[in-house]
């Protein structure tokens, strides 16, 4: 399967329908990148979320930019709230977008 990437900001409901959950692949990952499924049906959604074409390297770039952002906010944490039970409160890693 190939895929588009774009940004676009969630504006809450109607955003995503249960229609294009059924249609089509679509992720959302840090900085308001998304990534989708290239068809028809993904380009249209970009369309209509009025959101930006990236190329894999641009979402790639947003989204390390953002991880690094948090991961820089954990090592600022003192250590006490650190600990993994406090919900949110667990280190972001780095991954590759599909």
């Amino acid at each position: 399967m190939e895929y588009t990437y774009c940004t676009a900001t969630n504006t809450g409901k109607g955003f995503i329908t249960s229609e294009d959950s059924n249609t089509f692949y679509l992720t959302s990952h840090p900085g308001n990148v998304w990534v989708l499924e290239n068809s028809a049906a993904g380009v249209s959604w970009i369309n209509r979320v009025n959101g930006t074409r990236k190329t894999k390297e641009e979402a790639q770039a947003i989204v390390d930019g953002e991880v690094e952002t948090a991961q820089t906010t954990w090592d600022n944490l003192p250590a006490e709230e650190k600990h993994p039970i406090i919900v949110g409160k667990t280190k972001v890693e780095k991954y590759t977008l599909k």
